[in-house]
C-alpha cells in the first residue's frame, strides 16, 4: 500500500473504543487504469470439470445475488440460493427506478472511462477505493451489453441506439434506462438468467428462507443457519465459500425508500463473528422521497431521480408562506438549488440536494399539509416540450405519484422530502471482495465499495450488477480453487450443531420476552431517533444523545418485547422482531461510527465542520475508511487508508 510516511489515524473519539491496524486492501500495484484486467491474469482457474465438486451458496437473489448464482451455475459450480422472496425477482433491485451508469460515450458529449471515474470518485467525496472506481467503470461498459443481451428492454433512440439521460453529479448523458422501470427490468431479466440455471441443476434454489447465522469452520465461513418462513424449521447449510447479497440497511430508520423487509441481519451476524464493517454512518438521503405525511405510514415512497432532469425545486422565497403552490408568482419562489450551484442546478449529487432541502424545510420554507417538504415542479418542461413527451419520460413515475397523494403533478407540483434510502456502509472488502472472514464474500449494497461517503445516482444497479456478474465470479473461483479435493462442512459436525444452537435460542429469546409491545412499536422509536440523532445533519450532542436514548430502547426491548405466535410456523411478528433487534445494535454502531468521525463528507455531515454551508472535509486526518470490529462488546476501528492518483484531492465545488 502507498501509505505516506509517518501516517497514523487519529484517536478515536469514543470512551472505550480502540484504534486497531491498518487493513491491506489487496490492489495489484501499478496503473489503476489496468489493475482489474492485470488481477484477472493473476486469478486462478478451475478446469471446467472440476467445477462440479465446489458448492458455493449465494444469500440474496437481487442484481448481485442473482448475477453471481447464475454467472456461477453457468460456470458449472454447485450454487445453493437462497431468498426469503417467494421468487428471485421480487428482489428489492426492481425499486431502482432511474437508470444505469455506463462509460460508453454513447451520447458524443466527451464521456470516457476516465470522466466516469472522476465523477464517481469526487461523488463519494474522496472516501472511497479509487481503484473499485475504475473496476465498476471498466466493467460498466460489459454490463450495458449482457442486460441488453438477457432481455432487459432499454429505452433507444429513433434510429436503434440504446437511449440515454442524466443523473444528479455527473454533466454527461451515460445513464441507461428503461422508462421509469429500470431496476424491475435488469431484476426480471437476472432473475430469468438464474432460473435457467435451475431448471440446468446447477443452481438450488430456495425461496422462503431467511438467513440467521453463519456457520464458522474455524476461522473461515463455512456456511449459513436458515429459517424457512413458512413452516419454520431451522437448517444448516455449508459449503466451500458463502457469497453475502442481501442488500442494504437503510430500512433501520424505519420510515426508508425500502421495502419494509429489507433488513440488515445477514450483515451484523457476520460481524458478530468478527467481520469489519466499514463506514457504518454514511447513509444517502434521498432528495425525491415523498414526504412522511401522517404518524400512521409506515415508509416512504421513492420517486425517481431521473425527474430532476426535467423538474425544477422551489420553495416560496418568503418563510411561512402557505399559499398553494400555482398561487405563488414566479418572482416570489426560491429555486434555490439552481441559484447556490448554477453548474449543476437541479441535478447536483444526492447527499447535497437533500441537504439543501433539509436547510430550507428546517428554515420555516417547508411546504405541504405538515411544511415537511419542497416542491418539484414540471409546468415548464411541460410548457417547453409537451405533456406527451414528460409522460413518455416518467408517465408511470407521476400515475404512481397521483395514485400516492391524489393530486396530478402534471398540473401541481410534486412535493417531495428527504428520506432514508442507499447505505453506502456495510460490510467491508478487499480488491476481491472478501470480507475480513475468509470464504466470506459480499456483492451489492451490504458491501461497502464503491461509493464513498455519497452514492451518485444510477451507480447502485451498476455496482450491483459489476459485482454479481463480472467480479465475484472470477475472485470467489480464485478461492476455492485449492479447496478442491476438500469437502464442505459435514451436517453434524460441531461447528454446524454450536450454530444451530445458537440460532434456536435466539429465536426462543425472541419469543420469551412476554412483555406487550409488538416489534413496530421498537423500530419506529429506533426510526425517531435516528432521524432526529444520525439523519441529514449530525452534530456531536445529537449523537451523544442519540446512543444513550438507543441504549435505553434496547434494554426495554428486551423486557417489553411481545412476540405473539410460536416459531413452527410463519410468524412475520417473529421475522420483524429479529430484525429490530439487530437494527438496535447496529443503530450504536452508526452513531458511534458518526460521532467517531470528526469532519464532514458527503452524506456524513456533521454542523462542527462545515465551510460556508459546505461539508469541511479534513484530509489530514480522516483520508481512510473506519472498518468496525465488534467482539464481546468491545470496539475497534481498524483504518483502510486512501491514496489518490488519477483524482487529486480537492474541495467538490457543484457551483
Amino acid at each position: 500500500m502507498n501509505i505516506p510516511a509517518g501516517w497514523a489515524p487519529p484517536p478515536t473519539a469514543v470512551a472505550g473504543a480502540q484504534v486497531g491496524g491498518v487493513l491491506d486492501p489487496a490492489v495489484p500495484g501499478g496503473p489503476l487504469a489496468s489493475a482489474w484486467r492485470r488481477r484477472k491474469l493473476e486469478y486462478q482457474l478451475v478446469n471446467p470439470a472440476n467445477r462440479r465438486k465446489l458448492k458455493v451458496i449465494v444469500v440474496g437473489t437481487g442484481l448481485a445475488g442473482a448475477g453471481v448464482g447464475a454467472a456461477l451455475g453457468e460456470l458449472g459450480y454447485e450454487v445453493e440460493c437462497f431468498t426469503y422472496h417467494d421468487a428471485p425477482r421480487r428482489a428489492h433491485s426492481v425499486a431502482a427506478q432511474g437508470g444505469v451508469n455506463a462509460a460508453r460515450e454513447g451520447a458524443l458529449d466527451n464521456d470516457s472511462l476516465e470522466r466516469f471515474v472522476i465523477d464517481t470518485v469526487r461523488g463519494g467525496d474522496f472516501r472511497g477505493r479509487e481503484a473499485d472506481a475504475f473496476r465498476l467503470g471498466e466493467e460498466s461498459m460489459r454490463v450495458i451489453d449482457h442486460l441488453n443481451a438477457i432481455g432487459a428492454p432499454f429505452a433507444r433512440e429513433y434510429g436503434g441506439s440504446l437511449a440515454t439521460r442524466s443523473f444528479g453529479g455527473v454533466r454527461v448523458s451515460r445513464t441507461f434506462y428503461a422508462r421509469g422501470q429500470t431496476g424491475q427490468q435488469m431484476q426480471i431479466a437476472s432473475a430469468q438468467a438464474l432460473l435457467r440455471q435451475v431448471a440446468a441443476g446447477t443452481v438450488t434454489l430456495r425461496t422462503r428462507h431467511e438467513m440467521l447465522d453463519l456457520v464458522m469452520d474455524g476461522e473461515r465461513a463455512g456456511g449459513v443457519v436458515m429459517r424457512n418462513l413458512i413452516s419454520g424449521e431451522i437448517t444448516a447449510h455449508t459449503a466451500h465459500a458463502v457469497v453475502l447479497c442481501t442488500g442494504g440497511y437503510g430500512n433501520i430508520f424505519y420510515h426508508s425508500t425500502l421495502a419494509k423487509n429489507s433488513n440488515a441481519s445477514a450483515v451484523w451476524r457476520a460481524a458478530q463473528h468478527g467481520a469489519h464493517i466499514a463506514s457504518p454512518s454514511f447513509i444517502q438521503f434521498h432528495p425525491t422521497a415523498l414526504p412522511i405525511s401522517s404518524r400512521w405510514q409506515s415508509k416512504t415512497i421513492l420517486m425517481s431521480e431521473s425527474l430532476r432532469n426535467d423538474g425544477r425545486i422551489w420553495v416560496p422565497a418568503t418563510s411561512g408562506d402557505v399559499r398553494a403552490a400555482n398561487d405563488i408568482p414566479e418572482e416570489e419562489r426560491d429555486y434555490y438549488l439552481e441559484r447556490k450551484y448554477p453548474a449543476f442546478g437541479n441535478l447536483t449529487p444526492r447527499d447535497v440536494a437533500s441537504r439543501a432541502a433539509t436547510e430550507q424545510i428546517r428554515s420555516g420554507h417547508g411546504v405541504g399539509p405538515l411544511h415537511n417538504s419542497v416542491y418539484l415542479d414540471f409546468h415548464d418542461a411541460i410548457a417547453r416540450l409537451g405533456k406527451a413527451t414528460i409522460a413518455e419520460r416518467y408517465g408511470n413515475l407521476f400515475d404512481m405519484y397521483e395514485r400516492a397523494t391524489t393530486e396530478d403533478p402534471y398540473t401541481v407540483p410534486m412535493r417531495i422530502a428527504p428520506g432514508a434510502h442507499f447505505t453506502m456502509g456495510g460490510l467491508w472488502s478487499d480488491y476481491n471482495m472478501m470480507t475480513s472472514l475468509p470464504g466470506l464474500f459480499v456483492g451489492g449494497e451490504c458491501g461497502w465499495g464503491y461509493h464513498g461517503a455519497n452514492r451518485l445516482g444510477a451507480n447502485s444497479l451498476l455496482s450491483a450488477c459489476v459485482d454479481g456478474w463480472f467480479t465475484l465470479p472470477y475472485a470467489v473461483a480464485d478461492y476455492v480453487a485449492p479447496l478442491l479435493g476438500t469437502s464442505p462442512l459435514d451436517p453434524d459436525s460441531a461447528p454446524v450443531l454450536e450454530a444451530l444452537d445458537r440460532t434456536r435460542n435466539q429465536v426462543k429469546a425472541l419469543l420469551g420476552v412476554g412483555g406487550r409491545h409488538g416489534p413496530a412499536y421498537f423500530h419506529r422509536l429506533l426510526g425517531e431517533i435516528l432521524y432526529d440523532g444520525c439523519g441529514v445533519i449530525r452534530t456531536r450532542e445529537t449523537l451523544q444523545t442519540a446512543i444513550t436514548a438507543i441504549h435505553a430502547l434496547r434494554e426495554r426491548f428486551w423486557t417489553e418485547l411481545r412476540v405473539v405466535g410460536t416459531s413452527d410456523r410463519l410468524n412475520q411478528e417473529l421475522e420483524h422482531a429479529g430484525r429490530v433487534a439487530d437494527y438496535l445494535e447496529l443503530a450504536e454502531l452508526m452513531c458511534v461510527d458518526a460521532l467517531d468521525r470528526e469532519e464532514s463528507c458527503g452524506a456524513h455531515f456533521r454542523s462542527e465542520h462545515q465551510v460556508e454551508g459546505e461539508a469541511a472535509r479534513d484530509d489530514k486526518q480522516w483520508a481512510f475508511a473506519s472498518a468496525w470490529q465488534v467482539t464481546a462488546g468491545q470496539l475497534v476501528r481498524h483504518h483502510e487508508p486512501f491514496t489518490f492518483e488519477a483524482v487529486p484531492l480537492e474541495t467538490r465545488d457543484y457551483t
